[in-house]
């Protein structure tokens, strides 16, 4: 993709995004993740009223008298995105691949911090992480990830949601706001998630393709797996591969399913043929 083509591409992106994030998800996402904690900001001296719990006893051992911590609402939020690009995200049956898709929604995520004075990072990953971007402002910064997420090549086909997760995990100290955004045909990430939830905000965004949850009956088919190249013969006739290729996805789905609500995460699925704008803002209203 040369410069001017991927300029055009960016623009087009952000204009729909920006629009969406401007009018829709902007006052959605901030009453969302409203709950941003609070932080130290002074000692004063103790007033009649004020919550003993709240006692400096360093302070007021130096003094001779009561002092208290004095806490303020957090005014930033930290939003990182992380956003499997393995080789099963250039799939598609319809109009779109499930990368534009992954993209779109990001970059709404990413104009709607912009809208509320946040952070936004990015995190790419295949099954080691591809790209890290750390959080800023600015709308520079956010044109960046929509860049990256348009023309990143990665080094992998592979994918690796664990390693993600721990990845992530080191780099953030804070507590952030995260959208983990991948088909999730992946296992074994569930005890890191686990531990990723109970320190930060975290949603999974799994977006699919009708033709992935079943085979249709059209014959014998070549079928190519992306992420590991392998070619293979398949008897779509045959029930027995079409009842075996339904429980392999349902499987994961489930796995996808119940390993972020047992992990207090949220949960939102988002087919490439469906609006992503009404479940996103579905997803916004119920949190909030």
């Amino acid at each position: 993709m040369d410069t001017k083509e991927l300029l055009k591409k960016v623009r087009k992106i952000e204009i729909k995004t920006r629009r969406l994030s401007d009018h829709i998800f902007g006052g959605e996402y901030h009453s969302t993740f409203k709950g941003r904690g609070m932080t130290f900001s002074e000692v004063r001296q103790y007033q009649y009223g004020d919550d003993v719990r709240n006692i400096d006893w360093n302070v007021t051992a130096r003094y001779n008298e009561p002092y208290i911590k004095v806490f303020e609402e957090e005014r930033e939020l930290t939003m990182m995105l992380m956003v499997d690009v393995s080789g099963s995200e250039l799939f598609g049956t319809t109009n779109q691949f499930k990368k534009e898709i992954i993209t779109e929604i990001s970059a709404t995520l990413a104009f709607s911090a912009l809208q509320n004075n946040d952070k936004a990072g990015l995190i790419l990953f295949s099954d080691e992480v591809e790209l890290f971007i750390p959080p800023k402002k600015g709308k520079s910064h956010v044109l960046r990830i929509i860049r990256e997420l348009l023309e990143f090549k990665p080094k992998s086909d592979n994918t690796n949601i664990a390693e993600a997760l721990k990845f992530m995990t080191s780099v953030m100290k804070k507590k952030a706001i995260v959208f983990v955004l991948s088909d999730f045909i992946a296992d074994d990430y569930q005890q890191t998630l686990k531990i990723t939830g109970n320190k930060h905000d975290v949603t999974g965004i799994r977006v699919y393709d009708k033709r992935e949850e079943a085979i249709p009956n059209i014959g014998m088919v070549q079928m190519q797996d992306v992420e590991t190249g392998a070619v293979q013969l398949i008897n779509t006739h045959s029930k027995k591969v079409r009842s075996k290729y339904a429980k392999y996805h349902l499987e994961k789905v489930d796995y996808f399913t119940t390993s972020f609500t047992k992990s207090g995460c949220g949960v939102l699925n988002c087919r490439v043929d469906e609006s992503y704008v009404k479940k996103l803002l579905g997803y916004f209203k119920r949190r909030g």
